[in-house]
């Protein structure tokens, strides 16, 4: 299967008042264990492979791997220019050592520490889209956004950015300060966002950055969990990657896999290329650790669909067709907490 279109990659505006970026972004999650082991090395390889191909977006988590992806970026950074590189950070998510989640710490004395210890991990005096990582059910999202707006007026944060909230969060916080993006899951097999907080960003100007534009690999064509829970993989414990649901939501893959071999491409490819073409405010995060990962992905930079193309795409995942919650109940009800 070919890497359809060539690894020049377009760009796009982050919101009416955001930076400039490339059309794709790197999502560097996955290079901090959270699906499983990976190799630092290939991690660093992969970042400067993006890099040369013309990818300028970066988005990290300061809880992933408990700042190692920080420190990753860092060191992937360390002989390139810091100026060329937008920087995406989410904070807040509270973690134990033995990897466990609890909660989120908003606060605004949280707010600044958190960046402190960001700052010193990436090696760098500001960050370009800072965000809470989730709503903070205890905290005002007016409290947090007047902290970070404060770190903006500072000048160590450039831009201010959201992360899965709801379209009445994302107007209270905008309000306070000019947000940029709203990063959020946004997939063949993901778009509840269509409904309200998609419109609500368009009103708005604010862009969107949208994870899990593979739905965390189903759509990559290559989904096998049999060992996923024994190398720490913890999409073996969502609703869709188990039971009846995975079969259901493989098939719907198959399906899919039909529509990109008429075209010439991989799965990945025509997944990645339809949420691009949802509109030029959307900007997709290529959550790929290894090169060859990334190389295919950056096969959709410049993949043109036809109308023809967008209704077999329909045909075979049809909005809603998915099986399962995208995260176990007890997230689901966190992330869901204003909606």
């Amino acid at each position: 299967m070919s890497n359809q279109g060539s690894t020049s990659i377009p760009s796009r505006r982050l919101g009416a008042t955001g930076p400039g970026v490339s059309a794709l972004g790197l999502g560097c999650m996955s290079m901090s264990r959270m699906y499983g082991p990976a190799d630092e090395a290939e991690s660093i390889a992969t970042i400067h492979a993006a890099l040369d191909a013309g990818v300028t977006l970066l988005d990290t988590g300061d809880f992933y791997g408990s700042g190692h992806n920080e420190m990753l970026i860092r060191e992937a950074l360390r002989d390139r220019d810091r100026d060329q590189v937008t920087i995406s950070v989410k904070f807040g998510a509270l973690r134990d050592p033995d990897g466990g989640w609890w909660g989120n710490d908003c606060r605004p004395a949280a707010v600044r520490n958190s960046l402190a210890y960001t700052l010193r991990r990436l090696g760098t005096d500001h960050v370009d889209v800072y965000r809470p990582a989730r709503l903070d059910p205890a905290v005002p999202i007016e409290d947090t956004i007047g902290a970070i707006a404060e770190l903006v007026q500072a000048g160590y944060v450039r831009h201010i950015g959201l992360s899965e909230v709801g379209a009445e969060t994302i107007r209270r916080a905008h309000a306070v300060h000019p947000i940029v993006d709203l990063q959020i899951e946004y997939s063949l097999l993901t778009r509840e966002i269509e409904d309200d907080i998609l419109p609500a960003c368009r009103e708005l100007g604010i862009a969107v950055t949208a994870y899990g534009v593979l739905s965390r690999g189903l759509l990559s064509g290559r989904w096998s969990g049999e060992d996923a829970a024994a190398r720490g993989d913890f999409r073996a414990h969502f609703p869709r990657f188990q039971g009846d649901n995975l079969v259901h939501n493989l098939r719907l893959v198959q399906a899919l896999r039909q529509v990109a071999e008429a075209r010439g491409v991989t799965v990945t490819q025509l997944a990645i290329a339809w949420v691009a073409h949802q509109g030029e405010d959307i900007v997709p995060l290529i959550g790929a650790r290894r090169r060859e990962q990334l190389a295919e992905a950056l096969g959709a930079a410049n993949l043109e669909l036809t109308a023809e193309d967008l209704a077999r795409i329909q045909d075979a995942v049809p909005a809603g067709a998915a099986a399962g919650d995208r995260y176990p109940e007890p997230q689901m009800a966190q992330l869901d907490s204003e909606r």
